[in-house]
């Protein structure tokens, strides 16, 4: 296969493992970086070998011959990077939350289509590997229909420590790791029909919420569930208060069949009870020396996530998490915030559209 050039578009803290995992593949290499301060962006090219450094994002895209741009920049510059590429026939990919309105991530979609370019959102949480392997069970039928699951991220790790701006957000816990845990939902269980969240704020000291609880029934995503809806329950917090079995960044997750359970819990056991009884298994992620330890499950999830769009923008099958599909989860996000603020229930259609 042709070897890919792309640039990637910020260079902060995520910049550093989103390269590296880059590097992790073969057929794909970055000839670019460009951040505003253009100092960071040196710093990380000579770290990383990269031969060119903008502070221009335009000039970048004028002189550089690229297939395609990666957008590591904060969520309120992603409309801007991929209109500029949009706007040069240039595939794009950008972190998420995709937008910060649902609005402005319907226009990104709308204007990449338009200009028939492909575009994607590097959601990667639902790469991690013991996610991966408990939709493997989901999907084989052994539980039979899923009726009832949860699905958890709630931890004591200080985010607001090493990322003092969450602390400024009007909307934090939802579209941060909500993003993740929402999309997460979608990945195992299907399209939302009905939704009901209620919000906290356990900080006083922050702008935003950082407790969220969502109800939702969902649809099926495999013949082995097509017989009825999933009644799930995601609850998210950064509430930093005490847990028996906090392991941050981990995601923790209960399903009830007809048949059976299997449930994902800490240090990564994945347990499968039948009649036959229970069968246990430890489902670690791959260990890379450049991944933070505080993170390296989450940051493990980016190399598969990465092949995944690779191949897509290689021409050999589509993008799990192309723009199309994460705006359903953006859906859900701004959805949840209209029922927190409202009280009421969003019902949607068929097309995931507010009924």
């Amino acid at each position: 296969m042709k070897e890919l050039s792309f640039a990637i578009f910020g260079t902060g803290f995520w910049s550093q493992f989103q390269l590296a995992a880059w590097r992790e593949l073969q057929g794909a290499r970055c000839v670019a970086l460009y951040n505003r301060t253009r100092a960071k962006a040196e710093a990380l090219a000579q770290r990383f070998g990269v031969p060119a450094v903008y502070h221009d994002p335009e000039a970048l895209l004028d002189k550089e011959q690229l297939d395609f741009v990666d957008i590591v920049t904060d969520v309120g510059t992603h409309a801007q990077f991929v209109e500029l590429a949009a706007a040069r026939k240039l595939a794009a990919i950008c972190q998420k939350p995709m937008a910060p309105s649902l609005e402005i991530a319907q226009e990104m979609v709308e204007t990449c289509r338009r200009e028939n370019v492909f575009y994607a959102v590097h959601e990667n949480w639902r790469w991690q590997t013991p996610l991966r392997e408990l939709k493997r069970v989901l999907d084989a039928g052994d539980i039979g229909h899923p009726f009832r699951a949860r699905v958890d991220f709630i931890t004591v790790f200080p985010v607001f420590n090493n990322q003092p701006f969450l602390r400024t957000l009007e909307k934090f816990v939802l579209t941060d790791i909500g993003s993740h845990i929402l999309d997460t939902a979608r990945f195992l269980f299907g399209e939302a029909r009905t939704l009901y969240c209620c919000t906290r704020r356990v900080h006083r000291d922050i702008q935003g919420e950082d407790v969220a609880t969502v109800l939702m029934e969902m649809g099926p995503t495999s013949v082995a569930a097509r017989s009825g809806e999933t009644s799930v329950v995601c609850q998210m917090a950064y509430a930093e208060n005490y847990l028996e079995h906090d392991r941050f960044p981990e995601t923790y997750v209960m399903i009830e069949g007809e048949r059976g359970s299997v449930e994902l819990g800490p240090d990564y056991w994945l347990r499968l009870t039948t009649k036959r009884g229970t069968l246990a298994r430890r489902c670690p992620p791959p260990r890379y020396a450049w991944a933070d330890p505080a993170y390296d499950l989450v940051q493990a999830s980016i190399v598969p996530c990465h092949a995944n769009l690779l191949a897509a923008l290689q021409g050999q099958g589509s993008a799990e998490t192309s723009g199309e599909d994460n705006l359903k989860t953006v859906k859900l996000v701004f959805a949840a915030y209209e029922s927190a603020r409202t009280g009421r229930a969003i019902h949607f259609d068929k097309d995931g559209e507010h009924a």
